[in-house]
């Protein structure tokens, strides 16, 4: 992207209200400009549960990590690719048009389901999967001590994913539940039940 495109880019995110919008156009942004550099980042965390949400949950910043390849992104680089966007801070966390922008490092990803994207205006926004999103909130939830904050961002991704709002393969999720990477599946079961409950909506893992 030219500087002027990257100037009018920056304009219009700072004007958005919306702050889902807001924080879907920051993070095409930086997908954009570290693309032409050969990086492909993906939005992961609570960023990703706030885009599958469409906002229910906000998580107040845009966490990304690279997806391809399979590098960190040089200091250096990183630097100038966020001094072209004016954004203040780094090596890992900036901020950028009223909004913070973390670079976590190379995204790690145990399950099987695709990468899912979103198009931004300014290109396309990876998103990590939500079987792998909602088996990582589900650990932090309870380790290694509970974390009502995880909890919370488990249980809009599950009521959104139990209502059709985002499709899920509800067997790669259980599968990554027993995982030994996430050992969680009591809990999974457990929450899963509470919110198909409080939905009112069947439960995936009820074989009534």
């Amino acid at each position: 992207m030219k500087q002027e495109q990257i100037t009018t880019a920056l304009a219009d995110i700072r004007a958005e209200q919306d702050p889902t919008l807001k924080a879907q156009k920051l993070a095409s942004l930086c997908s954009a400009v570290f693309r032409e550099r050969g990086f492909e980042l993906v939005v992961v965390g609570g960023s990703a549960i706030e885009f599958y949400t469409e906002g229910a949950y906000t998580s107040g910043d845009v966490d990304l990590c690279v997806l391809r390849p399979a590098q960190t992104i040089p200091l250096r680089l990183r630097q100038e690719v966020m001094g072209e966007l004016a954004a203040e801070g780094g090596p890992r966390s900036w901020q950028v048009a009223g909004l913070f922008v973390d670079l976590l490092g190379v995204v790690e990803k145990e399950g099987q389901t695709p990468i899912r994207q979103l198009q931004g205006p300014y290109g396309a926004v990876n998103l990590i999967d939500p079987e792998e999103l909602l088996v990582e909130r589900l650990l932090v939830a309870v380790y290694p001590s509970p974390n009502p904050s995880a909890r919370a961002c488990a249980k809009e991704l599950l009521g959104v994913a139990l209502t059709g709002r985002v499709t899920v393969d509800w067997a790669e999720v259980q599968k990554l539940a027993i995982a030994p990477g996430y050992k969680v599946l009591p809990e999974l079961t457990e929450l899963v039940r509470e919110v198909a409950n409080e939905l009112k909506v069947r439960n995936p893992y009820d074989p009534n």
